[in-house]
C-alpha cells in the first residue's frame, strides 16, 4: 500500500498547496473545494504529491503545465502514472490550457470520470 505521509516531502506539499498555480486555484475554488466526493489537494502519496486526490474515488487529478509536454516531463509522467496504478488508483491528467479555455467541459469530464470510478469500485 502507498505510505500516505512520506515525512521527507511533507514539507513540500504544504508549500505547494501555499503557492497553487492559478489553474489549480481555479478548479480547487470553483469545483472541487466543494464537490460531493472529498478532494485533498497536494496529497503526499508514496514519493509523489497529487494535485488533486480523491481515496473515496481512488482517483488522482494531475494538472500539466508546459513542462510536461517535453520528452523528460512525458517521461517523469509516465513512471508515476504506473506508480500510482500499481496501488489501484486511476490518474487523469488535464492541461492549464483545458482549465484556461473549456472549464466546463472539464469538470463535466470529472464529474463523468468520478461517477465511473465510483461505479467501478461499487462492482
Amino acid at each position: 500500500m502507498i505510505r500516505k505521509h512520506n515525512k521527507k516531502i511533507v514539507p513540500t506539499a504544504r508549500m505547494l498547496r501555499k503557492n497553487m498555480t492559478k489553474e489549480e486555484l481555479h478548479l480547487w475554488y470553483d469545483f472541487l473545494r466543494n464537490y460531493p466526493i472529498k478532494f485533498s489537494r497536494q496529497k503526499v502519496l508514496g514519493k509523489y504529491i497529487a494535485d488533486f486526490y480523491s481515496a473515496e474515488a481512488r482517483l488522482v487529478i494531475e494538472l500539466d503545465g508546459s513542462g510536461h509536454y517535453t520528452e523528460k516531463g512525458k517521461y517523469s509522467d509516465m513512471i508515476r502514472t504506473m506508480f500510482l496504478e500499481e496501488y489501484g488508483l486511476t490518474v487523469i491528467r488535464i492541461s492549464n490550457f483545458q482549465i484556461n479555455t473549456n472549464f466546463s467541459g472539464v469538470c463535466d469530464y470529472i464529474e463523468r470520470t468520478v461517477t465511473q470510478q465510483l461505479e467501478t469500485i461499487q462492482q
